[in-house]
């Protein structure tokens, strides 16, 4: 048998980041039956691991990554998290293999978006004849379907800004700089840049004290998957969280793309959400806002 195929059976990794997706995704493998060794970032992951086979490793440090990887012959990775910085081109450490790939690796990091710093390394992870799967196949039940999913639905003012919004989140994502887009009144008032999105709508909340947004309009946060986006990392997500925040900002609702974002812990959201007299939905990029309902 091939390498390859005998790498695409082997044993499930788990690269995880901070947040929660790395536990949801860790808990659906071993429902599904398998035994996932979960490879914490340092600095970065900060989820308790001790009941699954874990290593902590530094971002950046491929050869230590290949180790592991050997060490529990894993076929197949994940990528789940949030990672807040990049590594310095110090920190990398390469396999001799991978060497020569150091230069495209370095200018990545320094110079590009964060879809084609995740496209780089799925490659390097992928060199060695393993295969890099997305979250949502661990994780299914994430996935956003679409329409309502809470009690609340958005009026025709919020479809009004969910369409504002959309055509700001394409557009951003298409520069590969963020995935979400805040529209009031079908004013664009915030773009998701490296902060995220808890501190973009943390920024709308603090123009609402300043009075510099009005008290009248609510608005809509939406989350697009960028268009030229590599489905297997770095997913649109929300969770409770996000909705507690996009309460605090005097936002209506959130919308996000069905079949291309994540809701975590959905029985939380939706309480969150109906507790806080927001609505919840997952549009379809390619319809009218007329026809996502």
């Amino acid at each position: 048998m091939a390498e390859g195929a005998q790498r695409d059976k082997g044993r499930l990794a788990i690269i995880a980041g901070s947040g929660f997706l790395p536990s949801y995704v860790a808990a659906a493998a071993r429902s599904a039956g398998e035994d996932p060794v979960i490879i914490a970032l340092r600095n970065e992951a900060d989820r308790d691991w001790s009941d699954y086979d874990h290593a902590l490793l530094g971002i950046g440090n491929f050869a230590g990554l290949e180790a592991i990887l050997d060490k529990y012959g894993v076929g197949r990775i994940v990528m789940s998290g949030s990672v807040a910085r990049r590594p310095e081109w110090r920190e990398i450490r390469p396999t001799w293999r991978t060497l020569a790939k150091m230069p495209g690796v370095v200018r990545a990091l320094l110079s590009s978006g964060d879809d084609k710093v995740l496209k780089t390394v799925i490659g390097l992870l992928e060199s060695k004849g393993r295969r890099v799967i997305g979250a949502h196949e661990i994780a299914p039940d994430l996935l956003a379907t679409t329409g309502s999913i809470g009690a609340r639905s958005p009026g025709e003012d919020d479809l009004h800004d969910i369409a504002r919004a959309m055509e700001a989140a394409d557009a951003l994502g298409r520069l590969d700089v963020g995935q979400g887009a805040i529209s009031i009144g079908g004013r664009i008032v915030a773009l998701e840049g490296v902060e995220g999105t808890d501190q973009m709508i943390e920024r709308v909340a603090t123009l609402r004290a300043e009075g510099r947004i009005s008290n009248r309009r609510r608005g809509v946060l939406v989350k697009l998957c960028k268009p030229q986006q590599d489905v297997r990392a770095d997913l649109p997500s929300i969770g409770a969280s996000t909705i507690l925040n996009a309460k605090k900002a005097g936002l209506a609702g959130v919308a996000v793309e069905a079949g291309r974002a994540l809701i975590l812990d959905r029985k939380a959201v939706i309480e969150a959400a109906d507790n806080a007299g927001l609505f919840v939905c997952g549009i379809d990029r390619g319809l009218s806002t007329k026809g996502f309902m």
